[in-house]
């Protein structure tokens, strides 16, 4: 059977029917992890009476208080003082305590009971075992299945009495496509050619993967989970320069370079044998956190946040585990001890760097915390570094000079413009050794720890060398449980929108179990053993039946299963924040698709930056670009920490404070405020109206051929004529009032195109507002 449906975290809260073989992952572990772990659970220091119940060997030992009884007895639920005390309705003896608030409903009480009775059974976390590919499943209706994943998601779907939908149609399986590869809507062409059979969807990923857009689209969820930025962040938030490290990740992206290669080099790419600059590059990855600035605050401290905001990116996005639970203590659900922790922290604790830019010894000058930093020049543009778009000197100076601050030196301005300087890992400092911090504490170090990974998961080999080249050895090594795991999961999650593990930062304890292992696992050693390719995974799974089904909603599925976790349709998904920019600007024709560079600052509201910060620093005052930077992808815009991009912001974009694998999915009347009253939404509709009227074609025309390419599809026969009687409705009411119509047509700063008529160009603009506004447009079916 591989469909697990509950697990702590909530995936499914509902009570579930008595199964006959009680399994401890399945069934007991959630129960124990939500009611009992955090007393008695790994974490010494919080453990009461001396009892453990994670495991076997301790939940089956006399009691520490009892000598003569057990916590567990197998096959035996009356002897068992845990189970006798969920029972109890002594308030003093009964577990979990009152006071806990936390409670075991009956279903949850029978299961342990039939579990003891069935002999108490441990099994290791699903997680911490090695992924082994299974024999495809027997289904009933092999027919469907196109591929290999096909059968496990069948299988689910039939054990529910569920079975799969129709394919999509062909407009919504390439509107869908492009998304999902490219970020991008189809072009009208695409639509016509993909209609009339031209183009079948092996062919069309071809030439998705191709498209150097690919890059920048997988880029946005890397910057999320590397929590990239183009300030430092904190009170006056300076401007850094990370963006040359965003060109090398859309450049390996479009190489496809394998998943393990990616990693290592972004881990430690300084310290392989040969590293040239690319490599040296690559390694931004670890410091593109949060660094601080201000003169007073104290060095150490900052120092050590930067090394456990390392440590906690490592475990959140490449192992899927909350290692920074175990910070100041041992971990209370999952198997870490805060030793353990720390030797992690060591891999990251060696870099020669301060926590402020203060004065440091054998710098004859300030040393700011972004040092080591590596130099690009010109001429490595031109040699190894070729992927990253160096602007020329004169916009260079003009960014300069838009962020200088008081007191800047015009003459190092114009040095600076022929270098930029990055911030990348450099040699270690040796010197340094790590203790485990008491509570954390910057200040209160204990005991010296040598480099090291927690057990639970792999222990770390001997002849790996203790340094972040050996830490991603032992991330890609075959008996790792995790990496690939957490990788396929997130890629899952990419194209579906909910992974098969619905906790992506968490495969630990208190993770959701997969709602279908036997795929995850599958998946997982089938990425390993094609070498981690990228793109192969994402093409599999986008050649599934799975993949290609019709998102249209059964009612009777959608009431036996609400979340479409089994995925008897394809589910409906808002495009994230810079698609939702991406698709207006490029279905206008205002998208300017330049690969990499510096981040841009487009329209965003007066005053914003000005009224949420110190005042201080070379960001205190938003100067918007203009020309083609304002049409830039949503990838490129200017993210600083404190205050981020409002609109991207409000359709549930990070803010880059910290590593983030999975984004809100929020439904509020500000994101329709957004869509009716941004500039970029409002200057598309106009430039749009602007370019179809050039066409002469008559106004009905020009409706179907706007929403053919906005909604990627051709309209009915009711929805033309809602469109066609709000087109006569704005001309109306714009004849009459012609200075109304200009007013409307006067925003943003793409020329206006004065020879045509007024009327006409304002009210086809309202109509293709309305267009974008549509709920269909921003969202993949």
């Amino acid at each position: 059977m591989c469909l697990l449906l509950i697990g702590c975290g909530g995936e499914s809260n509902r009570e579930q029917p008595m199964p006959e073989t009680i399994s401890y992952n399945l069934h007991i572990r959630p129960i124990l992890s939500e009611n009992c772990f955090a007393c008695h659970g790994p974490d010494a220091n919080k453990r009461e009476s001396g009892l453990r119940l994670d495991r076997e060997e301790d939940a089956f030992s006399t009691l520490k208080e009892q000598p003569d009884r057990h916590a567990l007895v197998p096959g035996n639920p009356d002897a068992s003082e845990a189970y006798l005390r969920i029972l109890s309705s002594d308030q003093n003896e009964r577990m979990p305590p009152p006071s806990s608030n936390l409670s075991l409903s009956d279903n949850q009480i029978q299961l342990i009971e039939k579990w003891i009775g069935q002999g108490a059974e441990y099994e290791p976390h699903w997680a911490f075992v090695p992924p082994k590919k299974a024999m495809l499943p027997e289904v009933k209706t092999k027919d469907w299945a196109q591929n290999e994943l096909d059968y496990f998601v069948l299988e689910a779907m039939e054990e529910a009495g569920l079975s799969p939908n129709e394919p999509a149609d062909k407009l919504s399986l390439i509107r869908r496509a492009y998304f999902d590869v490219i970020g991008l809507p189809p072009n009208p062409e695409s639509l016509d050619r993909m209609a009339k059979d031209e183009l079948n969807l092996d062919g069309l990923l071809d030439s998705l993967f191709a498209n150097p857009a690919y890059g920048e689209k997988m880029a946005v969820h890397w910057m999320d989970l590397s929590r990239y930025a183009d300030s430092h962040g904190y009170q006056d938030d300076y401007y850094r320069t990370q963006w040359p490290w965003r060109d090398w990740v859309i450049h390996a992206f479009n190489q496809n370079l394998p998943y393990d290669r990616f990693i290592t080099w972004q881990l430690a790419g300084d310290l392989l044998p040969g590293a040239g600059k690319e490599q040296l590059l690559a390694t931004a990855f670890n410091r593109n956190h949060k660094i601080t600035e201000e003169s007073g605050a104290i060095d150490e401290e900052y120092r050590v946040m930067y090394a456990v905001d390392r440590t906690n990116t490592l475990g959140k996005a490449l192992l899927g585990m909350t290692l920074e639970c175990a910070q100041c203590h041992d971990h209370k659900y999952d198997p870490i001890s805060q030793k353990e922790y720390y030797q992690t922290f060591a891999f990251f604790n060696t870099v020669a760097e301060w926590g402020i830019e203060e004065a440091s010894p054998g710098f004859s000058k300030k040393s700011p915390a972004k040092v080591p930093l590596m130099e690009i020049r010109e001429e490595d543009v031109e040699d190894i570094l070729h992927f990253v778009n160096m602007p020329d000197s004169t916009r260079r100076v003009q960014t300069l000079l838009a962020n200088m601050g008081k007191g800047t030196n015009y003459n190092s301005l114009l040095a600076e413009a022929d270098v930029l300087k990055v911030s990348v890992m450099g040699e270690p400092d040796n010197t340094r050794r790590t203790y485990l911090l008491d509570r954390g504490m910057y200040d209160a170090p204990k005991e010296a720890v040598e480099p090291g990974i927690p057990k639970a998961i792999l222990p770390f080999p001997d002849h790996l060398p203790k340094n972040r080249l050996g830490l991603s050895k032992w991330l890609f090594d075959s008996g790792n449980p995790l990496t690939a795991r957490v990788f396929v999961n997130r890629i899952w999650q990419e194209i579906f929108g909910k992974g098969l593990v619905a906790t992506p930062g968490d495969f630990g304890m208190q993770g959701n179990l997969p709602v279908n292992q036997p795929l995850l696992d599958w998946l997982a050693v089938d990425f390993m053993e094609s070498g981690w390719d990228i793109q192969g995974l994402i093409r599999k799974i986008m050649q599934s039946a799975t993949y290609q089904q019709s998102s249209v909603v059964d009612p009777e599925k959608f009431e036996q299963d609400p979340e479409n976790r089994l995925l008897s349709r394809f589910p409906r998904q808002r495009l994230p924040a810079e698609a939702i920019r991406d698709l207006v600007l490029a279905s206008s024709g205002l998208l300017h698709r330049e690969i990499g560079g510096p981040s841009v600052k487009p329209y965003q509201p007066e005053g914003l930056w000005e009224a949420a910060t110190s005042g201080r620093g070379n960001l205190s005052r938003y100067l918007q670009d203009s020309g083609k930077y304002l049409y830039r992808r949503g990838l490129y815009t200017f993210i600083k920490r404190t205050v981020p991009p409002p609109s991207m912001m409000i359709f549930d974009a990070s803010n880059r404070d910290a590593c983030e694998v999975e984004r809100l999915q929020t439904n509020t009347p500000l994101q329709a405020l957004v869509m009716m009253n941004d500039p970029v939404v409002l200057e598309a509709s106009r430039v749009l109206a602007e370019k179809l009227l050039e066409s002469g074609e008559p106004t009905p025309h020009l409706i179907r051929a706007a929403f053919y390419r906005i909604v990627g599809r051709k309209a009915e026969k009711e929805e033309f004529q809602i469109l066609l009687d709000n087109y006569g409705s704005f001309y109306s009411g714009y004849s009459e009032e012609p200075k109304r119509a200009k007013a409307t047509l006067a925003v943003g700063e793409y020329p206006l195109k004065d020879s045509l008529p007024v009327v006409e160009r304002a009210a086809l603009m309202q109509v293709i507002s309305l267009l974008y506004n549509l709920e269909e447009t921003i969202t993949k079916s």
